[in-house]
């Protein structure tokens, strides 16, 4: 069997990320390694992951670097260089992992594709009663999430539909050269690709775009984009917007990736392999 890892990025938001973590108890498929990827949280964040491993039957790791402002890639690289898993799958510390979410992307994963799935958006309300009553979202009903969509509390309900896994038909390969839409809140990649392009690119600075510029090399090295979309549910969190002075910067970077054809970072996973 495929060994596969998860990849939990956070940064100093305990509430959600203890929410997150426990909904991977309720995991169709628990035979995982857990990596919770923190980008310079206080002792609050280390505290819940070490209760959290005391809970589980899987592995559970705490990645942890210097807080020196948002460097979610150099995070996800020492997360990747802890790892001897085949397979690992990204996701973010405020999206809450639905019961099929590990079971899907094992089964969707497959040599020389990465597969990228979406999320439900939730409300600024329904986040903050998640938080302070410890609501298990794992455990809610289809009709729990209709009356939560009937309320404007949840965007869309379509990612819950499980449609197709097998892919008979092929449409979850119908795209094979997408990068748009593809983010490492819901992103499942062979460890062996990561290593050929080496990892994320820590040249990018402030939030944005750096998980595109990933997919980017990724599709230079001749790695398709799957479908995961139907099969890989989350319900993200709500929080306010990140900081996007630097973005501009970054989308010239991209730009620069997009008309060339470099498949590998030039600051990246290889500074933390031995």
């Amino acid at each position: 069997m495929t060994r596969l890892a998860v990849v939990v990025t956070t940064y100093n938001r305990p509430d959600a990320l203890e929410r997150v973590l426990s909904a991977y108890l309720s995991q169709e498929d628990r035979d995982i390694e857990l990596l919770v990827a923190d980008d310079g949280s206080t002792d609050d964040t280390r505290g819940v992951v070490e209760r959290f491993a005391e809970r589980t039957a899987f592995p559970v790791r705490h990645v942890w670097h210097e807080d020196r402002g948002f460097r979610a890639g150099a995070i996800r690289n020492r997360a990747i260089a802890a790892t001897d898993a085949d397979y690992i799958v990204f996701t973010d510390g405020d999206c809450v992992p639905l019961p099929g979410f590990v079971a899907s992307h094992r089964a969707l994963a497959e040599p020389g594709w990465f597969v990228a799935g979406n999320r439900m958006l939730l409300s600024e309300r329904l986040t903050r009663e998640v938080l302070q009553r410890a609501i298990p979202l794992e455990t809610w009903s289809g009709f729990d999430w209709s009356r939560a969509f009937l309320r404007r509390d949840v965007n869309r309900l379509a990612p819950l539909w499980k449609r197709d896994i097998a892919d008979a038909r092929g449409w979850r390969r119908r795209q094979p050269e997408r990068w748009e839409g593809a983010k490492t809140c819901n992103l499942g990649v062979w460890r062996g690709d990561l290593l050929q392009v080496n990892g994320f690119d820590e040249a990018y600075s402030g939030w944005g775009l750096e998980d595109s510029d990933l997919v980017i090399r990724l599709l230079h090295a001749g790695v398709r984009h799957k479908n995961g979309r139907f099969g890989t549910p989350l319900a993200h969190l709500w929080h306010a917007e990140n900081d996007r002075s630097r973005l501009a910067g970054n989308r010239r970077q991209l730009d620069m990736l997009i008309a060339s054809k470099r498949t590998r970072a030039s600051t990246g996973l290889d500074a933390y392999l031995s």
